[in-house]
């Protein structure tokens, strides 16, 4: 067994886009290529199940309204509120992004100890928030509007007018581009998209002297 690399070595390379930008799919294939994933959308649901100090919260500034049933989140009302009104969705950023944020280094330092090559954390707000400046590197997944719009209001089951909103409530592209490190374009087949992730992985792979992927030797 290789022995696990020292968490000093080890990068932290950013994973960003737009909705429905294909994130989740280029973090997979990273996974593929060795490298370990801390996900924000999961953690963002950790930090919110049923029981918790941010569900609580959550309930406590938004009203019973935004619970389903059983006492989990309903998640299409609490969207309902914070996606037409900017107060709203910072007072929820508030509770949230510190929760968040504490929970994902706590993962990343776990994954450092482990035996992955480098650690992705894949989150959609990094650059909105400023996270990508404490981390080694960025990737940007970049696809066009008219894809987004399809591709989430097919997936989440939703009105293109309501993920239309949503997207327009994010940072521009333009701007999470202009702090890349790697962009890949999603407009493309899935074998496209997963070319371009290899080649994104190896470019990381030489820029920190971690060595070359047994299928590149």
């Amino acid at each position: 067994m290789t022995a696990p690399r020292s968490s000093a070595r080890k990068p932290t390379i950013g994973l960003t886009g737009g909705i429905a930008s294909g994130k989740s799919t280029v973090a997979r294939f990273l996974e593929r290529c060795g490298a370990a994933v801390v996900d924000a959308d999961r953690v963002a649901r950790e930090v919110v199940a049923v029981g918790s100090d941010g569900l609580a919260e959550v309930a406590r500034v938004f009203g019973p309204e935004v619970l389903a049933s059983d006492g989990s989140l309903n998640r299409e009302a609490l969207a309902g509120v914070v996606f037409t009104d900017d107060a709203a969705r910072a007072r929820l950023q508030a509770i949230l992004h510190p929760r968040i944020g504490r929970r994902s280094a706590q993962l990343i330092e776990e994954l450092r100890a482990s035996d992955a090559t480098y650690v992705v954390y894949e989150a959609i707000l990094l650059v909105e928030v400023g996270a990508h400046e404490n981390l080694d590197g960025l990737i940007v997944v970049a696809a066009g509007p008219e894809a987004q719009i399809a591709r989430a209001a097919a997936r989440d089951r939703v009105a293109p007018e309501l993920v239309a909103r949503r997207m327009a409530a994010q940072l521009p592209l333009e701007r999470k581009l202009e702090v890349a490190d790697d962009v890949i374009s999603n407009d493309g087949s899935l074998a496209e998209l997963e070319q371009r992730t290899r080649q994104v992985d190896a470019e990381i792979m030489a820029r920190f002297g971690l060595g070359k992927r047994s299928d590149e030797a």
